[in-house]
């Protein structure tokens, strides 16, 4: 766990002071971490004050530096991001979320929000987007990636109420289970998926077994056709 010295932190505009909006950033990826870090650095309203690499590391530094905003990935290990924001939340801590996501589905988008983040933006759209929804959920507004507000709006006017799939990932998987669907979905061995979520390959098999028992699947190539046809990964 990275952590820096807490400190005041500001700029200053026509001789104007104002203070950086204070930043942790939590994500398993270290490369992403230190060019999301570079960018967010070059701006002279925000500062990263922390680092994370997994949602149990996030918590404690939320707690400990009290940032302005938390930027927070869904994919970690030891903690997932939905999980680490419900309990961020459930401790009573209000500091702003903006999950930087890859995933664009419309539940998991729902998932994410109610369970208590202030932002939603799409890792490919950050160079346009991040800086924006930083600002205005620091204000104690909400944001949500411009591709994925349309695609709402498109499914709330165009998509029949009454429809409601029962086959849903986002329905009938928990969130590890669908994480670990994501992983065979891709080809990945029991050991690597057991190793990317600091779980054992026992424990992913049982995993295996339980996502195809409540998928009623039992080959491979279907468990890859379901990830596809509901977004969960892209080909």
């Amino acid at each position: 766990m990275l952590q820096y010295k807490q400190e005041l932190l500001y700029f200053k505009i026509g001789g104007v002071i104002i203070n950086k909006i204070r930043i942790i950033l939590a994500d398993d990826h270290a490369v992403l971490r230190s060019g999301l870090k570079s960018l967010l650095n070059s701006d002279p309203q925000f500062e990263v004050v922390g680092e994370a690499e997994n949602g149990i590391e996030a918590i404690s530094l939320v707690k400990s530096l009290a940032p302005d905003v938390l930027i927070l990935d869904l994919s970690m290990p030891d903690m997932n991001g939905i999980d680490c924001i419900k309990e961020i939340r459930s401790r009573g801590l209000t500091c702003p979320i903006l999950v930087l996501s890859m995933y664009d589905d419309e539940e998991y988008i729902k998932e994410v929000m109610r369970s208590g983040a202030n932002s939603y933006v799409l890792k490919k759209s950050a160079d346009t987007e991040l800086i924006e929804s930083i600002i205005k959920i620091h204000k104690g507004k909400r944001y949500l990636s411009e591709k994925l507000s349309q695609s709402l709006l498109n499914n709330l006017l165009y998509t029949d109420s009454d429809t409601y799939d029962l086959q849903h990932p986002y329905k009938v998987l928990s969130v590890r289970e669908r994480e670990v669907l994501r992983f065979l979905a891709l080809g990945h061995t029991n050991s690597e998926i057991a190793n990317t979520l600091s779980l054992s390959p026992k424990t992913i098999d049982t995993y295996r077994s339980r996502i195809m028992n409540k998928l009623n699947i039992h080959k491979k190539s279907d468990l890859v056709n379901y990830a596809i046809q509901y977004k969960l990964i892209t080909i």
